[in-house]
């Protein structure tokens, strides 16, 4: 289905902000990797893709290092399929990063591989999804529970009343990362 096409079946479909939306979450999933910051990100990213983060920051624990993106940033970003089903929305995109890639040992500050001191070009593909029946909230996003508003790229939890943003019901998650 072409971008034109979902927009008669998903008229608030904005692809300006729907790119800029991945670009975001896609730093903010490598930045919490390399920070060890993984709840800033769970709220936005499917069960599967926090268990992928969550095992690359305790293998690194687990050896004292830590995994580092130095100079991150995006260089393109594609929607290159969207696929409508009875539940869900799918958008695959491509995604070109660079930065520099290597895990650094945190006793003595040595490199354990890669490279410090060039950046590399990675190619992403991302599948984010969205319930077809999904709340849809706007841009400024609002507690459920109490109301306030809440800071999506925060914890995703409300901190005035504790109640849990479950993105998953209202906008896009990332459900999918794959290197090609």
């Amino acid at each position: 289905m072409t971008i034109e096409e979902f927009k008669k079946i998903e008229s608030t479909f904005n692809e300006s902000m729907f790119l800029s939306k991945v670009n975001n979450i896609f730093v903010q999933l490598l930045s919490s990797i390399m920070l060890d910051k993984l709840n800033n990100i769970k709220h936005f990213v499917s069960d599967d893709v926090y268990i992928w983060a969550e095992n690359i920051v305790n293998n690194n624990k687990n050896n004292n290092w830590r995994q580092m993106y130095d100079e991150l940033n995006v260089k393109s970003t594609i929607i290159k399929e969207v696929e409508v089903n009875e539940s869900v929305y799918i958008i695959k995109v491509y995604l070109q990063s660079r930065y520099m890639d290597y895990i650094m040992n945190l006793s003595n500050g040595s490199i354990v591989s890669g490279n410090d001191s060039s950046r590399i070009q990675v190619n992403y593909w991302l599948t984010f999804t969205k319930k077809v029946n999904a709340n849809n909230q706007g841009i400024v996003k609002k507690c459920i529970g109490c109301g306030a508003p809440l800071n999506v790229n925060a914890s995703g939890k409300c901190e005035y009343c504790g109640a849990i943003y479950n993105q998953e019901d209202y906008d896009w998650i990332l459900t999918k990362l794959e290197i090609s």
